[in-house]
């Protein structure tokens, strides 16, 4: 199911749990007001939830990531690794991340 899916049917159950903690307090039944609104409360977890998941992290300043890794490969080369060979693994972890689904 997808996370549009999920948005669309916990909004259903949100509309239908006000309406029944409308409808069952005006018909005076408070064990049923009180179930819709904890299925409603359980519903607004579920969407928090959903959100949480589905929200893509913020990535970091490209500049400051690309400052980062290139002190990394200096650290790298300084410490007696070869330059071309940490610039190709590079290259292909680039390369790498590319091709992966986000």
């Amino acid at each position: 199911m997808s996370a549009k899916a999920v948005r669309r049917a916990v909004v259903a159950v949100f509309v239908l749990g006000v309406a029944g903690i409308i409808a069952f307090s005006i018909s005076d039944d408070p064990g049923a007001a009180l179930a819709s609104g904890l299925l409603t409360a359980a519903a607004a977890v579920v969407l928090i939830a959903v959100t949480a998941v589905i929200t893509p992290r913020r990535a970091a300043d490209p500049e400051a990531l690309a400052e980062r890794l290139e002190d990394r490969v200096s650290a790298l080369v300084a410490a007696g690794a070869d330059e071309a060979e940490v610039r190709r693994l590079v290259r292909d972890a680039v390369a790498l991340g590319r091709t992966r689904p986000s």
